[in-house]
């Protein structure tokens, strides 16, 4: 079992001022695989102190020596990438398919395109007798969540690193065990100390004091509409920036020309992915009414194929849900849909057959559902898909964006320039036509209650800097 009671404060591992001890969740066994402490106040104004120092210097680093610190955070990142792929598996549950190649590799996948982006981002910028200067906004409180644990780590922390930003993490208390490998990283790195500082702690307590800080110039948080919106009122009263990335439920349009067995198919698989816990999941799939039960067919099948079990098994295509938390949250949800008149297509209720421990979660597919569902309406975050006919495109397109959110959207079709139009339409911060999904260059983020900013390569930069105007600059 790992014990991470210490916290990563101004280049050094600290004991927390006032120890409390949390254990986490193996959630595919249901035993203790780690404990950590929480932090406190107390804690966050230590972290927030050793960052405001630190800035003095950092904040003014060259471009070379931010370069150089990103190249050994990559160096030191790949040594221990599967260190960080194994504390994904076994805090959150990933399959040892997704830990490896997907959630371990988006960690790195930041910090190379920060570096990327690094070495041509102009920072300064002409008008005339004028010059615009990009500079960094100084302390960042960084908020992450655990269903994407090092992505979410990572897409925060590297272009903070690349413009001269000092941050304090907080990772979710849920699933903390990558984000201590990730700090050990910063420190194996040589990144300065007081530049990168990791403490742990609920959102109450840790994430309310990083929020409130007048030290803090910014949050960047992502994880629950409901809990953005604490952050975003926290933060108010001294005018800091605040961006967000939270909830979502978005569509997937499957418009009448498209191949209706590779369109459900690929669109239930990703349903499934991470076991539906990704915020930009296509959890409501909309098709057209008259192809509704070779749909439903189509999903079904699928869903019979996917392997829940062991995420250590390399056969194992979907893993638990994080939490029983989580697990209860889903199954009151099945219930709800079952309950509202949704036909259900597969799964259901329960754990699947055979397992009888951790929080595994019946793969299931709703269909003849409608926006007023509770199903299509509230963000379940576990593997539940919701298919909603309609009659028309005008149709489908009106049901797409009757919703509060807009993090993501779904086309699919065979003709390009069909797909394309209607993704116009869609009120989304990323659509994607046909399954395509962008590299960590395309920015990431949401329109409406999804929140604001966005993440992910250059765009990424824009969040953590500032633009001061001088004019008058030139002769």
């Amino acid at each position: 079992m790992r014990e991470y009671k210490q916290f990563y404060i101004n280049g050094q591992w600290v004991d927390p001022v006032t120890p409390n001890d949390l254990d986490v969740i193996n959630p595919a066994t249901e035993e203790v695989c780690a404990v950590i402490s929480l932090g406190s106040e107390a804690d966050v104004d230590l972290a927030v102190a050793a960052a405001r120092t630190a800035f003095g210097s950092f904040g003014r680093s060259s471009r070379q020596e931010r370069i150089e610190l990103l190249e050994s955070c990559v160096e030191a990142y790949k040594k221990r990438y599967n260190d960080i792929a194994d504390a994904i598996r076994e805090e959150m549950g990933a399959p040892h398919t997704l830990a490896v190649g997907g959630q371990a590799f988006c960690g790195q996948g930041h910090l190379e395109e920060a570096l990327r982006v690094l070495r041509d981002f102009q920072f300064e910028e002409d008008l005339g007798e004028h010059r615009v200067f990009k500079e960094p906004i100084g302390v960042c409180g960084l908020i992450t969540p655990w269903n994407w644990p090092v992505n979410q780590i990572g897409c925060k922390v590297a272009p903070a690193l690349a413009v001269g930003c000092t941050m304090v993490l907080k990772p979710s208390e849920v699933a903390p065990l990558s984000a201590y490998i990730w700090s050990e990283v910063m420190h194996e790195a040589g990144v300065p100390a007081g530049v990168f500082n990791m403490i742990n702690g609920d959102g109450p307590v840790v994430g309310t004091a990083l929020s409130r800080h007048p030290d803090v110039d910014m949050m960047s948080f992502t994880g629950s509409t409901r809990a953005g919106t604490l952050v975003a009122q926290n933060a108010a009263p001294t005018v800091k920036r605040v961006t967000q990335e939270l909830g979502g439920k978005s569509p997937n349009i499957i418009l009448d020309d498209a191949d209706l067995e590779a369109a459900v198919t690929r669109g239930v698989l990703h349903m499934y992915n991470n076991t539906g816990q990704s915020c930009n999941a296509p959890s409501r799939m909309l098709v057209p009414a008259d192809k509704l039960a070779e749909a439903e067919a189509i999903a079904a099948k699928v869903t019979e194929s996917v392997v829940v079990g062991d995420p250590a098994s390399e056969d194992t295509t979907m893993g638990p849900v994080v939490s029983e938390v989580q697990f209860n949250k889903i199954q009151g949800l099945i219930e709800k849909g079952v309950e509202e008149g949704a036909k259900l297509v597969v799964g259901g209720p329960g754990r699947p057959e055979g397992i009888d421990k951790g929080y595994f979660v019946r793969p299931t597919v709703f269909s003849g559902a409608n926006n007023q569902m509770t199903i299509a309406a509230e963000e379940i975050f576990g593997p539940v898909l919701t298919m909603i006919p309609y009659e028309t495109e005008e149709e489908a397109i009106a049901i797409a964006n009757d919703t509060p959110y807009g993090l993501a959207g779904y086309v699919q079709s065979e003709n390009l320039d069909h797909a394309r139009k209607v993704a116009s339409r869609i009120r989304a911060g990323n659509v994607h036509i046909n399954g395509a999904s962008g590299g960590f260059n395309v920015p990431f983020g949401g329109y409406k209650q999804s929140g604001n900013g966005r993440e992910w390569g250059a765009h990424g930069f824009t969040d953590f800097l500032e633009i001061k105007a001088v004019e008058g600059f030139g002769e």
